[in-house]
């Protein structure tokens, strides 16, 4: 039996004398100057943007921040992209739950290559998205277009945890419900809804700050939100306080969002109070519903990957009309590369002391730099370019428009995602061999370079690839900062598909998605 009630807390003074649970032996323990000194700087590295938003946005005065925030195009930009994220959202709950249950808990005929299918659109950026339903059909441009393009490509966010939370809940209630008389629908409705609940809702959350920080999509459907709003404001004038009182309402309604996220994940859950373990789910007989459940797996398979592939093969095929340069793409696709590289390095270099310090430490300290490395994942992209423009101009002006400040948005950006990799490989190194070494006198900073670092070494390469398939894929900071000159291959595409050229846009488009799938791929054998 299940209970939502909180499970107890084991009384630490129950615990036998000199056998501390891994990790509770370093709770009190500061950490090392030389993981501490590093953890600051990257934290304050990820609140830079933050703060100077906010003191460039007061510039002229609040008065004048005010009038930019309460105005009828604020108020409609608002407006609009709350529209957005309803619609999409509502849609990625459809489409996620349904199928995360036809996949897990009914015998789908081929239920595991349908969840393999179903979670490839998070490969597609949604500009690639946008791209290939505009040039096929370009009367979708403006808000369904771009609600189209944002659900298919951010489902799975919703889809994933949905269908763990499935996998790990004990089916014998939903037995339970039917022995007493209730059907599928029912027994779906009143016991299967409410136990993945949590975890459809924060994946919801992550859908809609998808949305809110989109720029990629809703410029290519021409639909302005705030950040194409944004975008416009800042390219349209010489006074940058607007684009930052605006950014200053995004990033607000981002940072409620992720307070939404937290308070969702530390309430929900549910326990097991009885003995024993869960056994797997007899799948449910579909019956009549077995075609349409098919048709409909086949439908959203042929709505998400299916149709931007044919799409861009279609495009490349045609192409040979087009402008398109070979020698350019294979320039762009070598650009590309080693910017995210470069992005990719300097992310995992400043998550390392944090994720270690979150992993190894407790306290006040550690989570207050835990916390601030994640101020990135508030942050649009356009958010953080617009502010390292307004502070490179102000007191770096050597590095506007230079390559040093695109990798440094990067590494503000996606920070999050490299600190994550980092904790998660460090915990599940055993903490004994540091205790061993430190016992030998080795110093904080051998531990970490001799133990800490070979042992978390995979799981750190694995985050620092999945920061690299990011960065290669970021389109709004890349087009604010990137050296005069320079094109990746996202920004070529996004000009590209600007002016209607379809076929020229997609061999970048390709190469994007193939260049995005070889380390893809490869982080899922690791994690196999």
């Amino acid at each position: 039996m299940y209970s939502t009630d909180p499970v107890p807390r084991t009384d630490p003074a129950a615990r036998p004398t000199g056998t501390p649970p891994a990790g509770r032996s370093r709770a009190g323990r500061r950490p090392p100057a030389v993981l501490l000194i590093p953890a600051a700087v990257a934290a304050v590295f990820a609140l830079l943007p933050l703060g100077y938003l906010a003191v460039r946005s007061l510039e002229r005065g609040p008065a004048f921040a005010w009038d930019v925030i309460a105005n009828e195009r604020t108020a409609q930009l608002l407006g609009r992209s709350l529209g957005l994220a309803a619609v999409v959202v509502t849609a990625s709950l459809l489409l996620g739950v349904s199928l995360a249950w036809l996949t897990v808990r009914t015998a789908l005929p081929g239920a595991r290559a349908w969840s393999v299918l179903v979670t490839l659109p998070l490969a597609v950026p949604s500009y690639v998205a946008a791209f290939a339903w505009l040039s096929a059909f370009p009367d979708l441009a403006g808000f369904t277009g771009a609600a189209l393009a944002l659900t298919l490509v951010s489902f799975p966010y919703v889809y994933l945890p949905v269908t763990a939370a499935l996998r790990g809940t004990d089916p014998a209630q939903e037995e339970v419900s039917r022995s007493l008389g209730h059907g599928p629908l029912r027994t779906f409705l009143r016991v299967t809804v409410p136990q993945v609940r949590p975890a459809a809702a924060g994946g919801a959350v992550l859908v809609a700050l998808y949305v809110f920080s989109d720029f990629g999509a809703v410029s290519l459907m021409r639909y302005d939100t705030f950040t194409r709003g944004i975008y416009t404001s800042y390219r349209a004038s010489f006074d940058r306080t607007p684009a930052a009182a605006l950014s200053v309402v995004l990033v607000a309604m981002t940072i409620v969002l992720v307070a939404v996220e937290a308070r969702t994940r530390g309430r929900a859950g549910h326990a097991r109070t009885g003995t024993g373990t869960a056994r797997p789910a007899v799948p449910t007989p579909l019956g009549r519903w077995r075609a349409p459940a098919l048709a409909w797996c086949t439908a959203v398979t042929a709505a998400a990957v299916l149709t931007p592939l044919a799409t861009l093969g279609y495009w490349l095929a045609v192409g040979n009309s087009a402008t398109w340069d070979p020698a350019r793409l294979l320039e762009t696709a070598g650009t590309t590369l080693g910017v995210a590289a470069a992005g990719a390095a300097l992310t995992t270099l400043l998550a390392l002391p944090v994720g270690v310090i979150a992993a190894r430490h407790r306290g006040r300290t550690a989570h207050l730099l835990e916390q601030s490395a994640y101020a990135g994942h508030a942050l649009p992209g356009i958010t953080v370019a617009l502010s390292l423009v307004f502070f490179a101009v102000r007191y770096a002006e050597p590095l506007y428009q230079e390559l040093p400040l695109l990798v440094c948005a990067y590494a503000v950006l996606f920070l999050p995602v490299a600190v994550a990799g980092t904790r998660a490989a460090v915990l599940q190194s055993p903490p004994v061999l540091e205790d061993v070494a430190r016992s030998l006198g080795r110093s904080p900073l051998s531990v970490l370079r001799e133990v800490t670092v070979p042992l978390a070494a995979p799981g750190v390469a694995a985050g620092a690839a999945l920061t690299f398939v990011v960065c290669m894929k970021e389109l709004p900071a890349t087009l604010l900062l990137r050296p005069t000159g320079m094109d990746t291959l996202a920004t070529l595409l996004w000009t590209e598909t600007g002016t209607g050229s379809f076929a020229a846009a997609a061999p970048y488009a390709a190469a994007l998605i193939l260049l995005a799938a070889i380390p893809s791929y490869l982080l899922g054998r690791h994690r196999a």
